[in-house]
This record gives structure tokens, sequence and C-alpha cells, in this order.
């Protein structure tokens, strides 16, 4: 995305040319693109040295060095940010990587990094195709928006043929992505790739529908049964771009979902 340049000259000119890896992986972890050719560049290296997988933009950036990741982001072609479809599927990707990190975070996960990783690469195939061949994603829009397909799912593949999420995990496949990350956005059914998929479906949610979305506040029961330790309020707070009424509002009608016996504030 075009903001990683901007961002990378931003950090050089307030902290110097020498940034740290930390520094450089918070760039890497906001852009899906940046993130995926990272991370084939990281572990074509590694396999050349047999080392553990990379499924971290830290971990990448340790394996591929600090100086071939400022020449991958300096010769990397920008993508088209006038491409609205693009645009908001992007946003949607960094919103449940965000949102991955912060849950996660909740959960005392071994890696919060790992999910939101995941999290962020799930939509790549959409991404892919909204860069090369945008009448497939704009095909299966008209057609979930006209009702000639009642799901989003089945609108890919009334019009398209397959479901965009099997174009990721193909390209997962070819690329040879690490098979932690290939895991967690297939979805197996643990609680780390249960995690990675709620994010994604509450990032679509609050995109497209807002505060409003009445999504919303199934998300929220979903993911107290999996974070225990979390109130409904604070994982709402987590939520972007809420003021206190709409936070009140969503954890009023998760609680109404709640299952008898559950203790939705413990």
């Amino acid at each position: 995305m075009p903001r990683s340049k901007a961002r990378l000259l931003e950090l050089e000119e307030t902290l110097g040319e020498q940034l740290s890896p930390h520094d450089l992986a918070t760039i890497a972890a906001t852009d899906p693109f940046l993130c995926l050719k990272l991370l084939r560049g990281a572990e074509a290296k590694r396999t050349q040295r047999l080392g553990h997988e990379t499924t971290t933009p830290l971990a990448a950036i340790m394996q591929l060095g600090t100086d071939d990741f400022h020449t991958m982001l300096a010769k990397s072609t920008e993508t088209d940010e006038s491409n609205q479809g693009l645009a908001d599927c992007e946003a949607r990707s960094s919103l449940a990587s965000y949102l991955a990190m912060k849950w996660g975070s909740a959960r005392a996960d071994v890696s919060p990094d790992e999910v939101a990783m995941a999290s962020l690469l799930a939509e790549m195939g959409e991404l892919l195709l909204w860069s090369v061949a945008s009448e497939l994603p704009l095909a299966a829009l008209e057609a979930l928006h006209s009702g000639a397909s009642q799901r989003s799912l089945q609108a890919q593949v009334d019009t398209c043929g397959f479901r965009f999420k099997d174009l990721t995990l193909k390209c997962a496949t070819n690329w040879h992505l690490p098979q932690l990350l290939t895991q967690l956005i297939r979805g197996i059914d643990n609680t780390r790739a249960n995690l990675s998929r709620l994010c994604i479906d509450t990032a679509r949610h609050l995109h497209t529908g807002g505060a409003e979305d009445p999504a919303l506040p199934f998300d929220i029961t979903e993911a107290k049964k999996i974070i225990h330790g979390a109130s409904l309020e604070w994982l709402t707070e987590q939520l972007p771009g809420l003021d206190e009424e709409q936070v009140a509002t969503i954890v009023g009608k998760a609680k109404e979902l709640m299952q008898p016996g559950e203790e939705p504030d413990q």
C-alpha cells in the first residue's frame, strides 16, 4: 500500500535511518500486500537455511534482514488505492489483524502476532482479484446486492465458480507459506483459528454495517466464549470508532444473547 513507503520515510525522518526490526515490523503488520511479499522472501531464505517457520512480521524481517526489507519496499509496485473494492477489502483485513492483536492479548496467547498475521492475510485471494481481475469480485457483489445470491460465499460461487477463500488457500500452498498460518487461515477447529475467523467476521460486520450492524452483539458473545477472562464491555471497547453509547448498546444486546447460567461480566 502507498502508505507503507510514506510511513518508512516518516520514521526515518523521526528516528534516523537505523530503524530497528521492530520499527519496520510495525509497517509490514498493517499492509497485507507487503506482509505477504515479506513472508515469501523470508520463507525462501529460511528454506535454504532449514530454520524454523517464519510466522510473524518481526520474524520475517529478522530472517530477511533490514537492508533487504528496505530494498523490497523501495522497489515494490504500489497498489491502486482508487480501486474502492480493493481499498475496502484491505481495510477489513487490517481491522481483523488489529482485533486479533487486541483480543489475543487478553487470551495470553503465546504469540498474538501469529493470529494477527493470519487474519491480515486471510482475504488475500479477494485482494489479488481486486488487483488483477476486479470484474470477478464486482460480479459477486452485484449478485449479492441484487438478491440473486443470499450470502457472500454463495455469490462468489454463483458468479465465479469458487470461493475467494479457496483462492487464498491455493496461493498459500503454491507459495509454500508456513503451515501454521495456512491452518489458521483455513480455520481448523481450535481456539486460535476460531479467534482468527471471528476477527475476520467482526471486521467485515463493523466495516460494512458500522456500530449498528446487528451481527456485532453476536460477535461479542462469541469472543467472550473464546476469551473467558474478558468482560463484554472490554471486548466491545476494542472495536475502533465506537462512542460510549454505541458500546453500551452492543453490550446490552450481547447480554441478552448470553445463555442462562453464563456469567457475561466475569
